[in-house]
């Protein structure tokens, strides 16, 4: 189906829709309803998959006597969320509170199935409840766990903990897998009150011990397609390796302009360039964006694969790129010495770090070098002669960068934009895929200079959009619910902190003081993850509602086309909008579809996410699994009614069981956010130092225990004795 063609279809389907939803419609029959609408013989087939369609998408439903009819009052559509012990909860967008469904309500649900509830009565002081009406749609279509093996079938335990219990495996479907792999089993029923789910093994991962099988089970488990088609690989061959002069014939020429890339060391896909200089008391920063598409034309296999990605997925020692590498890592990719074709954001920022003016265009840029963060730090920052002498000619310019930033930072500042800087991971993997450290990646001046370079290019490029009033995809964060913002003020009053905020005025510059206020304490990573929490989640959306965290009403994503979808749709209808061919069909042709790609982008960038952390955590258990006895110093990070996490200095999260503790220790109440001892009058509160001892790991559950070492235990340090000194 075309888009025009789609566009028809859509309308006769919101006709359709309108026409059930009526006060006077009464439920039919579909052969009433075509006999109603003198719907043509042609056309029934079509007629029944926009009911069908209109059904599955929980927007109306069809009785057992198969009339259809509007969703009733207090009927809700949403995603079921599983668990082990077969309850579940729904969570409906756009609602503060999930909904809980009893296990006898489930109606058969499975994690991560679209579902159709109806809201229950709620009993004054309980947690709102439902039922299960129908499910719309399966979520799960395959799971990732252990095989475990009986003589004449198998089960499949799950890796995710929200599935309520084990896939059985016939032997005919067991494809030869042994006890203790790692398998992907689709499933072939779900099954019922009675019977097991069941399902098929597709594909062997490999052995539970093996480090390669972790990362591939968290990839598979979440549906991210790793290789490319043989048609998208094959469209290649049209893709040029080179700039040709027919293709920079019509673009701003910039190759004259000292430009450089700044990234880490082992970045490939360099998709952002800078220009920076002063003339006529203004300085001119150009922020040069690798043009993707003028590759990646709309709906070519290029552009659907990218859009079925959404992101490229980072997963400590490996890449899961949105685009094939001879785009990402090459026509694309702004390599030192090579012509490129950009889109480029030319700001003119004035004296006080305001942006005064702008220009959008096309362009063809030449990178002088290929920067390091390392290398640009050590100039700036450190003022490095062998680093300063090896760039000589640049060196000008990174210093000129560095004023323009801090100026940028500081205007952010005023108008009360947050930045979170606490300790991320840094896992270092050897040959084999094993872990050899873990530390915290380490920020320096450089990383700031070229994240507010990219803020700046961003907020400029939403603003003229916005005001131009063309459909658009922005980067939007709306402002926390007044009730998390309650639980961070309570939270921090522990350390002696007061947050003000009410229920009618919640400021990003609160946040900020309070982030001020904690730097270089022992307790800064704890409670800026703690204010983390508090935010909702950013999303994109063709609404422009303002970005609460950088405090601006004007954003987007438009630095990173090679690894995200967002900036590559907003690429394609700049240029569109530069060339005039924005007309009337054009922008009703965006408007129908935008909504629908900015709800997947966000989908995919939380998948990406969600696999990220994932190998993250298995990564980290993996490493102290090598560490089982060994004592650190850390700090409570968290308490539960279980017990409380402790976090290392290398970041590693660990858990202390309340039943592990001694007996002259006991818990109060979350609220009180405290371990305290009965008889001792120790006390743990969240930010307190703490010296624990590795007990166990487990990769099933991604979680480490940690045990408290108690003053006079004898503890070993790595193969030595040690006498715990602890008061």
């Amino acid at each position: 189906m075309d888009n025009k063609d789609l566009e028809l279809y859509n309308r006769r389907k919101q006709t359709v829709y309108e026409f059930i939803c009526d006060d006077d419609y009464p439920p039919m029959k579909f052969k009433e309803m075509c006999t109603f609408l003198q719907v043509p013989g042609d056309e029934r087939q079509t007629f029944l998959d926009i009911l069908n369609d209109l059904t599955e998408e929980g927007l109306i439903i069809r009785s057992a006597k198969g009339r259809y009819q509007k969703v009733g009052e207090g009927t809700y559509k949403g995603t079921f969320i599983g668990n082990q012990r077969g309850f579940g909860f729904v969570r409906v967008e756009g609602m503060k509170e999930d909904f809980f469904v009893p296990e006898k309500n489930t109606m058969g649900a499975f994690h991560g199935d679209t579902v159709l509830i109806r809201a229950e009565d709620r009993p004054k002081g309980m947690k709102q409840e439902a039922s299960v009406i129908k499910v719309l749609e399966r979520g799960l279509k395959k799971v990732v766990g252990v095989y475990q093996k009986n003589k004449n079938f198998g089960f499949v335990i799950p890796d995710n903990l929200k599935i309520d219990g084990d896939i059985f495996i016939s032997k005919a479907n067991s494809m030869g897998a042994m006890a203790g792999h790692k398998v992907v089993a689709e499933i072939i029923s779900y099954g019922d009150k009675v019977k097991s789910p069941e399902g098929k093994i597709i594909e062997i991962l490999g052995h539970i011990n093996d480090p390669e099988s972790d990362v591939l089970s968290v990839v598979r488990a979440l549906d991210i397609p790793v290789d490319f088609s043989d048609e998208v690989m094959d469209s290649l061959s049209q893709i040029p390796d080179f700039v040709s002069a027919s293709e920079m014939a019509g673009r701003t020429d910039l190759r004259h302009l000292q430009t450089v890339t700044i990234d880490g060391e082992d970045a490939k896909d360099l998709d952002d360039a800078i220009t920076l200089y002063e003339a006529d008391g203004m300085y001119k920063l150009g922020v040069h964006i690798a043009d993707v598409t003028h590759y990646v034309k709309e709906n070519s296999p290029l552009d659907k694969e990218a859009l079925n990605r959404g992101t490229s997925c980072y997963l400590v020692d490996r890449v899961i790129p949105m685009l094939p590498h001879k785009l990402s890592n090459g026509i694309c990719s702004l390599n030192e010495g090579q012509d490129r074709l950009a889109l480029s954001c030319l700001m003119d920022i004035d004296q006080k770090g305001h942006i005064v003016g702008h220009k959008i265009c096309e362009t063809v840029i030449n990178v002088d070098r290929r920067m390091s963060y390392t290398s640009v730090s050590a100039i700036v920052e450190d003022h490095d002669p062998g680093e300063t002498r090896k760039y000589e000619e640049l060196v000008p310019m990174f210093e000129m960068m560095l004023h323009v930033s801090d100026l940028l930072r500081a205007n952010r500042r005023k108008r009360g934009s947050i930045d979170f800087d606490f300790d991320e991971s840094k896992i270092k993997i050897d040959s084999d895929g094993k872990v050899v450290s873990i530390g915290v990646y380490e920020r320096r001046r450089s990383n700031e200079i070229i994240e507010d370079f990219m803020l700046a290019a961003n907020e400029t490029i939403a603003e003229d959009y916005f005001w131009q009033d063309i459909p658009f995809e922005y980067r939007v964060h709306e402002t926390p619910d007044a009730d998390r913002v309650e639980q961070l003020a309570l939270l921090i009053s522990n350390f002696g902190m007061y947050f003000k905020a009410s229920k009618e005025n919640i400021h990003p510059k609160e946040f900020q003081k309070l982030l001020n206020r904690i730097k270089g304490e022992p307790y800064e990573n704890l409670v800026s993850r703690m204010a983390l929490r508090t935010m909702k989640q950013a999303k994109y959306s063709t609404e422009c509602t303002g970005h609460f965290g950088l405090s601006c009403k004007y954003y987007c994503h438009f630095t990173s086309p090679i690894r995200r979808y967002p900036d590559l749709q907003i690429h394609r209808i700049i240029k569109e909008n530069i060339h005039g061919r924005l007309d009337s069909r054009r922008i009703e042709h965006y408007s129908m579809i935008l909504d629908r790609v900015a709800d997947d982008n966000s989908r995919k960038e939380r998948r990406a996410e969600e696999a990220e952390r994932d190998v993250e955590k298995l990564k980290k258990v993996e490493y102290m699994s090598a560490h089982i006895g060994e004592v650190y110093d850390g700090f409570v990070s968290g308490v539960t009614n279980r017990g409380m996490f402790v976090e290392l200095p290398n970041t590693v999260e660990g858990f202390v069981n309340v039943a592990d503790m001694r007996d002259d220790y006991y818990y109060f109440s979350q609220e009180d956010y405290a371990m305290i001892g009965e008889d001792t009058g120790k006390q743990y509160a969240i930010g307190d130092p703490i010296q624990i001892k590795v007990k166990n790991t487990d990769k099933m559950t991604k979680s480490i225990d940690f045990s408290i070492v108690y003053k006079g235990e004898d503890t070993f340090v790595k193969g030595k004795r040690k006498h715990s000194h602890r008061k």
